[in-house]
């Protein structure tokens, strides 16, 4: 079948995104803090990207409305890399995964789009499924926040700024996609270095650990993995619908919550997996009007 590969390309990048919890907690092992393992990643995966395409890099540096998208990807890196190397791999996918529900509000603030009835009903699905997954058991509505862990508010900014990088990408989609996809790993880079300095400044990180062959391989593989992945996103969403694209990159939930459960790193409990079903229904409307976006 001629779709056969697209999917396959979308499903590749889905798993690399879906799994990438466990390199990135084996270079938390070894002593690297997620932010400084983002940074070195995205450095690696960006001299790669700039070796390859040296005109995207000069162009990057003189639109300065690619910064807009730069900063956005850059912060929904440091978000989620962070919250799934410390906290509950599923609880942390599916919180992360409010990303349509937040795109409805961004697209009403900056596009000018008026959410319609089923968007509405979206949101409603999507925060409906968060009070299930973050409320302890016998609490009282009112302390649903009280219910969110630091990793929990990292998950959930993540997929805000996720949100936002789509409606980024959708207003700024003149501009040639390899410089999107440029600005977006540079951003991936500066905004994870620019914290990883702050947060080892302020006591909340630790400096990087001496060099070392079994750390370097793995966040070489890690690097790797993000630029295949990216180009098997740039393939598949290339040559599929909007709303197939979207609905094959849901997969990353599936295989975050196989591999963490395989792996111990997740509590599968009956309330997370009833609010995890109203999170994915709630994104799978979300492609009722054909809307789709990637990680960079």
């Amino acid at each position: 079948m001629p779709a056969t590969l697209p999917v396959l390309a979308l499903l590749f990048n889905a798993l690399v995104w879906g799994v990438s919890w466990w390199p990135l907690r084996s270079l938390h092992e070894a002593g690297l803090h997620p932010l400084w393992a983002t940074a070195l990643v995205y450095l690696a995966a960006l001299l790669c990207m700039v070796l390859l395409m040296p005109a995207s890099a000069r162009s990057f540096l003189r639109s300065p409305v690619l910064w807009l998208l730069a900063a956005a990807a850059g912060l929904t890196n440091i978000c989620f890399n962070w919250a799934v190397t410390l906290g509950d791999v599923v609880r942390v996918v599916l919180l992360f995964y409010l990303m349509p529900a937040w795109s409805v509000l961004l697209a009403w603030w900056i596009l000018g789009e008026r959410p319609s009835l089923l968007a509405v009903l979206r949101l409603v699905l999507a925060f409906a499924g968060v009070v299930l997954v973050v409320l302890p058991d016998g609490a009282p509505l009112a302390r649903v926040a009280s219910g969110l862990s630091s990793t929990d508010f990292l998950a959930v900014a993540g997929g805000f700024f996720f949100a936002l990088t789509n409606v980024f990408l959708r207003r700024f989609n003149r501009t040639p996609e390899r410089d999107r996809m440029l600005a977006m790993f540079s951003g991936g880079f500066v905004m994870a270095a620019a914290g990883a300095l702050a947060a080892t400044w302020t006591g909340l990180a630790s400096a990087p650990p001496a060099p070392a062959a079994g750390w370097l391989l793995v966040a070489a593989g890690l690097a790797l993995a993000f630029v295949l992945g990216n180009l098997g996103l740039q393939y598949g969403a290339a040559r599929l619908a909007a709303g197939t694209t979207a609905l094959v990159m849901l997969s990353e939930v599936l295989f975050a919550s196989l591999s963490s459960w395989l792996l111990d790193a997740a509590q599968l409990s009956p309330r997370m997996l009833a609010g995890g079903a109203l999170i994915v229904l709630a994104a799978l409307l979300a492609l009722w009007p054909g809307r789709a976006g990637g990680k960079p």
